[in-house]
């Protein structure tokens, strides 16, 4: 009699993907049998940090990776509710031994795991980063706070090659599953967010990046009108690229001498930085890291918020920033800068409310580096910028869209003012407004502050925190 082979469950997360998968080679090296299966977890999928174009991408992804395993010989399985509950039933009627997931670091995933763990045999594996999440410590064993060393001690430890990078299995031994839930059909993802989802996408990117582009990358990142970035954080943010793999790929085009590798690797670096600070230090989704910027006198006034929300500020590198953020779900990484702090230092808003607005917009909306974004933005984070380097948005304009292109592809009521005006329309002579179109105050806004004023009225609250 032949005996039933073992039956291993792959609870897939932020790892939409095949390739260099642990969790999905522990469970196969585990067991004769493995069942992919996602959960829809009501509480994240209702969270207010959920953003409608990301759950999209996510479900996007999720497709793409069923079609994946049906070449496989395999299926996806999806479940909905609390995944203790739907995990336990699951495990119950298909007789599964173990449970393999990939390892995350957010308050709410360990708590989870937690709580899964002591339902079910749960073996959690490394994955979301390059090299393990607590790998890189100072020499008292503490970790860091501040990015130049942490990436100095990341780079000094053993790196992977491409010889460690785990093949996509050609077959998937998946038994015959009991009914899975459908995939929701919406949110769907407009065809205005520029991410089709799915690994084999992130693959194409991957390679396209690194052949050509990465080259430049060092001087053309910030380039807000140009395609200067690998647009590759969509794909990292829910595993359809491994970290591991775009790493190895960052290296290989060191060697090849694109000296922009350089750069782009310590972006990766970056990543890794912030998901790490948020594994030692979770009170960061909730409170400012720096303890003497946590009584800052934020004057959080709901009107100006809403006017950033909605790119009418009448700073239009500012409002630029965030209409492509609404249209597309992404946002140049400089203009989350100067976003971020016009909101933070300008209006003097609590950066937990941009840092939730992001969250509800973007596709690679990342609680880490998202989280870290902002606080390095506002001054409170771990190795945040000075709370007295305040950005000068229209001088940050002038520097990273001198002729105005991006301006004016995102605020099309500026299409026709000329580049020595563009970053200050309402500088603009009345009658070159009127003869260009764009009188502000009627057919773009005036600017709802006043830098040089509100720079002042930062400094004061900020130091008068700090006591």
């Amino acid at each position: 009699m032949t005996a039933t082979p073992r039956l291993a469950l792959w609870w897939i997360r932020r790892d939409l993907r095949l390739r260099d998968n642990p969790a999905l080679h522990a469970a196969l090296n585990h067991a004769g049998q493995v069942l992919p299966v996602f959960i829809i977890d009501d509480a994240l999928w209702h969270s207010p940090y959920v953003g409608e174009k990301r759950l999209a991408f996510l479900l996007g992804g999720l497709r793409a990776l069923d079609a994946d395993l049906r070449a496989r010989g395999s299926r996806l399985l999806v479940r909905s509710g609390d995944p203790v509950a739907a995990l336990t039933r699951l495990a119950r009627e298909t007789g599964a031994d173990a449970l393999f997931a990939q390892a995350d670091v957010s308050p709410y995933a360990r708590q989870r795991d937690a709580r899964v763990a002591a339902a079910l045999p749960l073996h959690l594996t490394p994955g979301l980063t390059a090299l393990p999440v607590d790998a890189v410590r100072k020499a008292d064993g503490g970790p860091y706070v501040v990015y130049s060393p942490y990436a100095r001690r990341w780079k000094a430890q053993p790196l992977p090659a491409a010889a460690d990078l785990l093949p996509a299995p050609a077959h998937i031994p998946t038994p015959e599953t009991p009914p899975s839930d459908p995939l929701p059909a919406e949110p769907a993802l407009p065809d205005s967010v520029p991410f089709p989802p799915g690994e084999a996408e992130a693959q194409r990117r991957l390679a396209a990046f690194t052949d050509g582009p990465i080259a430049e990358y060092e001087t053309a990142r910030d380039r807000l009108a140009e395609d200067g970035t690998s647009r590759l954080s969509p794909y990292l943010r829910f595993g359809m690229l491994s970290a591991r793999e775009a790493v190895v790929a960052a290296r290989a085009a060191l060697d090849a001498g694109h000296a922009g590798a350089t750069t782009w690797l310590d972006e990766l670096i970056w990543r890794e930085f912030y998901l790490a600070v948020l594994h030692h230090f979770p009170r960061v989704r909730e409170e400012s890291f720096r303890e003497n910027l946590r009584a800052i006198a934020w004057r959080n006034d709901r009107e100006q918020f809403a006017a950033w929300q909605a790119g009418r500020t009448g700073y239009p590198v500012v409002d630029a920033g965030m209409r492509q953020l609404a249209a597309t779900g992404w946002m140049h990484n400089r203009a989350r800068m100067i976003t971020a702090a016009f909101l933070t230092k300008d209006l003097l808003i609590d950066w937990r409310w941009g840092e939730r607005h992001f969250m509800q917009h973007l596709v690679d909306g990342d609680p880490a580096s998202n989280n870290g974004g902002w606080q390095w933005a506002a001054g409170t984070g771990t190795d945040a910028a000075p709370y007295f380097r305040i950005f000068n948005p229209t001088r940050q304009a002038e520097r990273h869209d001198p002729e105005g292109d991006y301006i004016r592809r995102w605020l099309p009521e500026l299409a026709a003012v000329p580049a020595q005006h563009i970053h200050a329309p309402w500088k603009m002579p009345p009658a070159m407004q009127a003869r260009v179109g764009c009188i502000t105050g009627r057919d773009y806004p005036t600017p709802i502050v006043e830098h040089a004023g509100a720079r002042e009225r930062a400094l004061t609250a900020y130091r008068a925190a700090r006591g």
